[in-house]
């Protein structure tokens, strides 16, 4: 069994869909002298990671960072621009689209949760019918889910930007990147969106710690009017001081030397490019899944995630005793199910600084992990990846 005091030889295979494995290079960067966030050295770090964050998010927008988790975006997104009492409407994709509805709540926001059986993304002509029926706007935002980690589908955030200017609905429009941004293709201006939260520890390939905000014109001037208590996530006391490359409170100074180091990386291998290694990963897990004979949870194929996928297991068999054999035999960490789908799923993670190889060892190690754990399945799932992956590189369209 692995413990604390555990040394096994090799790497650890961390597979979970975030955090990520962080590389080399980053580790580096963060790796170096403190130096005084008050000072000229870091006005020119804070304001490089600032513009190179606007391409990632591709984005004229405002964007903030701070020193937080994703939650922490959350909460900044929804009291920067709502009040108490104010009508939200959220899609119930899964676990972590729940976990913002109840961090609304507990804000004193009202929230209608459009159902899910977490296996489709939220549906654009669904949320347009009830935007349709708002004659008087008493929704105030729509707030979505891009990539829904906790069951590897993907919106259409696109056609549910289309779907909120069709019925001319004035709702602001969020959307939660945390799992996807910088591994999914994704486009806060032109996809109308107001308020993108983000965070540090998945696509952008950095330690847990920072989570962002992209701002709109619209967002902000919402926030001109928001009555809900802030005073930590409180944009406009980023956005005064932010022109001069400073926090009004001390930064997570080392990390931002991380995340210049990790968008340097991101940039050298080309954004397009990085969206469509995710997306080919993306694929050669399903075709290895496929093999097994075994069920991907999501049910449609436009929504399949590029970041990770999720396996259900065969009834009788649970799932985290299978992570636990995987983990006790190889040193390698599967995502495990969360809320409604715990103990009958697994993911696997396929995100970050991956390569063609790290996936293969990650296939062999859920393949033997099924032999062991005695889990009825076929063999031949990592050589259908191999397979695939031997191909050259095809053009796949991610979806939007």
């Amino acid at each position: 069994m692995l413990t604390l005091d555990s040394h096994p030889a090799g790497r650890h295979f961390l597979q979970i869909p975030g955090p990520t494995n962080v590389p080399d290079r980053v580790l580096r960067a963060i790796d170096n002298v403190t130096i005084d966030h008050r000072g000229p050295e870091f006005a020119v770090l804070s304001k490089t990671v600032l513009a190179g964050l606007k391409k990632v998010f591709k984005t004229q927008a405002d964007v903030v960072i701070y020193p937080a988790s994703g939650t922490g975006a959350w909460e900044a997104a929804l009291v920067n621009t709502l009040s108490s009492g104010d009508l939200v409407l959220m899609a119930e994709t899964g676990h972590f689209a729940s976990l913002w509805k109840k961090m609304a709540e507990k804000l004193g926001l009202k929230v209608e949760f459009l159902p899910s059986d977490w296996r489709h993304g939220a549906d654009p002509a669904q949320i347009e019918a009830r935007l349709a029926a708002d004659k008087g706007h008493e929704i105030k935002a729509v707030c979505v889910v891009h990539n829904e980690t906790s069951t590897g589908v993907t919106s259409p955030i696109s056609q549910i930007r289309q779907a909120i200017n069709h019925c001319g609905h004035p709702a602001l429009f969020m959307v939660d990147t945390i799992s996807s941004l910088a591994s999914i293709d994704y486009r806060h201006d032109e996809w109308g969106v107001d308020v993108t939260v983000a965070g540090s520890q998945k696509g952008l390939m950095l330690p847990p710690g920072l989570s962002f905000n992209a701002i709109s014109a619209k967002a902000r001037a919402a926030s001109k009017t928001a009555a809900l208590p802030r005073s930590y996530w409180d944009w406009e006391a980023m956005l005064a001081i932010s022109p001069t490359g400073y926090f009004p409170y001390t930064p997570a100074t080392n990390l931002l030397y991380g995340l210049h180091e990790a968008l340097a990386m991101l940039f050298e291998e080309g954004l397009d490019a990085v969206f469509a290694r995710h997306l080919r990963h993306g694929e050669a897990t399903r075709c290895a899944v496929r093999a097994w004979g075994l069920d991907i949870l999501c049910l449609n194929p436009a929504e399949y995630s590029s970041v990770l996928t999720a396996v259900v297991m065969p009834d009788g068999h649970n799932a985290d005793a299978f992570r636990k054999i995987v983990l006790e035999r190889f040193n390698m960490s599967l995502g495990q199910g969360l809320g409604k789908v715990a103990g009958k799923i697994f993911r696997i993670g396929h995100l970050g600084s991956f390569n063609d190889l790290m996936l293969c060892g990650t296939l062999a190690g859920v393949e033997m992990g099924l032999g062991l754990a005695g889990v009825p399945h076929r063999k031949g799932g990592v050589q259908a990846a191999l397979d695939y992956l031997a191909k050259p590189p095809g053009a796949i369209s991610s979806p939007s």
